[in-house]
């Protein structure tokens, strides 16, 4: 059997809540060795208490993030807890972390940190702000960067309020960018010997992702707005339209599009006019454009719609609720909902991760519970036995209210 991708990358993972462990279980689904390291004092990770379906540090919630990881429960604030970690960096590609700005420095896992015990590991830090300028010791979470960075500004209708999106996108692609620039650090600490800190922050993502808006106010001061029903700032039409039972999402990128839509609503006298002939006239007079496919879409329900600009080659899209889209023939022919076994939830589903590089994974581990490989990591990382496994629980590494459990394996 082929061995995963990443099967020969191993990462020390302090992580927590959403943004570190999303970024790190699509490195662990495309085989990564991700051993989380969680603070036996404080509970472990956040996310295992986050309501609802959560009880004794098991949740629904944490199962969604961390699929096919160990997790290794020490007190770094331990002599001993600290002497443990130290071991395993020596054994491990990177060590990756989601904390404010400037606890990687106080905690003492940044590369300076680090190197003496591994010349070739990759410090990546994924915290709100970055670990530099002035807010960089203020807690950075998805919806305090999805208005700072001016997200919310543009999302929702015109005459309504600044809106969050639906998903904690912020967070998402925070995790994305994290582990992108951790692989990358990963090559280049292996070719070059050396590795490096990865600086990576929820504010520069929120910031870097206004991409064209950015650009157009910048050079020519477009002020971004919200838009009515979702509309696009420059393709007409591009946006949700009504119709005589829902809604849906029609796209017309590009000039074969709008003439193919045209064709599919019978092409109206209106269709021929000429301050619709092209996409720039269009966009001159949206207003009118798109109050006249709306008229025009009212007189149908979805389901017609979709048949008809479907068959038309029309871009477009039922706008689904979350448990429609989970029941999608795409979402099921894509492989995208995955299971486990959990001894708590039974059969756990959830949506498996859009990376894909090579064969898809076909057999997932539920989330560890706390502490769950304590002994088996160190014994085939560390070479630790049974007896300086039960000395160092002793000395408190595991925190000290937790028994000295070894099991063999």
């Amino acid at each position: 059997m082929t061995a995963l991708p990443l099967a020969d990358v191993r990462v020390l993972a302090i992580e927590q809540y959403g943004a570190g462990p999303f970024g790190s279980v699509h490195l662990a689904d495309l085989g990564a060795e991700i051993i989380k390291v969680e603070d036996p004092g404080t509970g472990g990770d956040v996310g295992r208490h986050t309501p609802p379906y959560a009880e004794d540090g098991d949740s629904l919630f944490f199962e969604a993030f961390n699929r096919n990881k160990r997790s290794v429960a020490l007190d770094l604030n331990s002599a001993a807890g600290r002497a443990v970690f130290d071991d395993l960096v020596r054994t491990s590609d990177a060590v990756y972390s989601n904390l404010r700005g400037d606890v990687p420095a106080k905690m003492r896992i940044r590369y300076d940190d680090l190197k003496h015990l591994n010349p070739a590991i990759v410090c990546c830090s994924l915290t709100g702000y970055g670990m530099t300028g002035p807010r960089s010791a203020q807690p950075g979470y998805d919806y305090m960067l999805q208005g700072l960075a001016g997200w919310m500004s543009v999302t929702g209708e015109p005459d309504g309020p600044p809106t969050k999106s639906g998903l904690s996108m912020v967070d998402y692609s925070g995790g994305f960018v994290a582990a992108n620039s951790l692989l990358a650090g990963i090559h280049a600490a292996r070719r070059d010997g050396i590795g490096m800190d990865c600086d990576v922050s929820l504010y520069d993502t929120a910031i870097g992702m206004l991409t064209y808006l950015a650009t157009w106010h910048l050079n020519e001061g477009f002020e971004p707005r919200r838009t009515h029903s979702s509309a696009h700032p420059s393709l007409v039409p591009f946006q949700n339209f009504r119709t005589a039972d829902a809604w849906i999402v029609i796209g017309c990128a590009k000039q074969k599009f709008w003439e193919r839509l045209v064709g599919a609503l019978g092409s109206p006298a209106w269709a021929a006019e000429s301050r619709f002939a092209t996409p720039a006239e269009r966009y001159a007079h949206s207003t009118e454009c798109v109050g006249l496919l709306e008229e025009e879409l009212r007189q149908r329900d979805t389901a017609y719609w979709l048949k008809a600009l479907e068959a038309a080659g029309v871009p477009c899209a039922p706008v689904n609720t979350v448990p429609q889209a989970l029941v999608e023939a795409h979402t099921r022919a894509r492989g995208m909902v995955v299971t486990t076994e959990h001894p708590r939830f039974g059969q756990v589903k959830q949506v498996g991760s859009p990376m894909r590089v090579g064969p898809a994974r076909t057999k997932h581990q539920r989330a560890p519970r706390l502490g769950e490989h304590n002994a088996e990591v160190l014994a085939d990382l560390l070479g630790t036995d049974e007896a300086t496994y039960t000395e160092l629980a002793e000395a408190g590494a595991f925190g000290t209210d937790r028994e000295a459990v070894w099991t063999s394996h």
